[in-house]
């Protein structure tokens, strides 16, 4: 284990937006400014209705960091014209990050079980591609993050980190590379190997925290907080760690039970879960 794993403040600690769902923006941003959390990640749907400069400004005052913007992707279709959209809405995703000082757009990058997972995969690709020269020309970067298998179906058919390490040596291009996330690829007996991989393509974005209830009663709403679950989250930090990674450690948990808990709770439970579990 590294000696940065061993810190126990919040200097690396982010939090999604989406972990707090019942609060807007202006509450996250103060909640979090002054629980001493110094990372942000911010979803889509909390810059819907304002002005984006007014966002950027508003987290910048506050003194945090935007870590990323969450999320485009959801690239396959077997209607032509839905893939032309999605490409659409992920260079208007790519803009969208430029404009709050967001490095990289996490993508979830989508199937249709309507056609074959080889069949996504080509269009995941392919929409990807379409995106990279808007990316570079912004100065963003796409960040692919693989699911875990039982989304396959509908949510994404990239699911291993192995399928997004050789998605992005097939696309060749330094606005791409990978997210990784606990909660996705805990299981995977090859994901060591793969994190030392992405250490030396230099392709690490982003590191996503939580943990795996077992047994878990809703296949996306009950992440539970680090310490919760099965997931070895501080073995997988020191392989990431390990691999060159030196960026946020981001707490993104979707679970109704916590949403339905007085959020400032949810806060602390999330400071004291880190400081003890990742």
């Amino acid at each position: 284990m590294s000696a940065v794993s061993e810190l126990t403040d919040t200097l690396r600690l982010c939090i999604h937006t989406m972990t707090t769902k019942p609060w807007p923006l202006e509450t996250a941003v103060d909640k979090y400014a002054a629980a001493g959390v110094r990372g942000i990640t911010v979803w889509r749907q909390w810059l819907e209705g304002r002005p984006l400069e007014k966002s950027r400004s508003l987290i910048a005052d506050a003194g945090l960091a935007v870590v990323s913007l969450c999320r485009g992707g959801f690239f396959p279709s077997i209607d032509a014209g839905k893939r032309r959209e999605a490409i659409d809405d992920n260079r208007r995703a790519l803009d969208e990050a430029a404009a709050i000082g967001a490095p990289w757009v996490v993508l979830v990058c989508g199937a249709d079980p309507r056609q074959s997972l080889d069949e996504s995969r080509r269009q995941i690709a392919d929409g990807i591609a379409a995106c990279l020269e808007h990316a570079e020309q912004l100065g963003v970067k796409l960040a692919i993050e693989p699911l875990h298998p039982m989304y396959a179906g509908d949510r994404s058919a990239v699911n291993t980190l192995a399928q997004a390490n050789d998605l992005c040596d097939q696309l060749d291009h330094s606005s791409v590379g990978v997210a990784v996330d606990v909660y996705h690829l805990w299981w995977d007996p090859h994901l060591q190997q793969e994190i030392e991989r992405c250490g030396r393509s230099g392709n690490l974005l982003a590191f996503h925290i939580c943990d795996w209830r077992t047994p878990t009663i809703d296949l996306l709403n009950d992440r539970g907080l680090m310490g919760e679950g099965c997931i070895d989250i501080r073995r997988i930090r020191g392989w990431v760690e390990e691999a060159g990674f030196n960026g946020f450690n981001e707490v993104e948990i979707f679970s109704d039970r916590w949403w339905k808990a007085d959020m400032d709770d949810f806060l602390a439970a999330i400071l004291a879960a880190y400081r003890h579990h990742s």
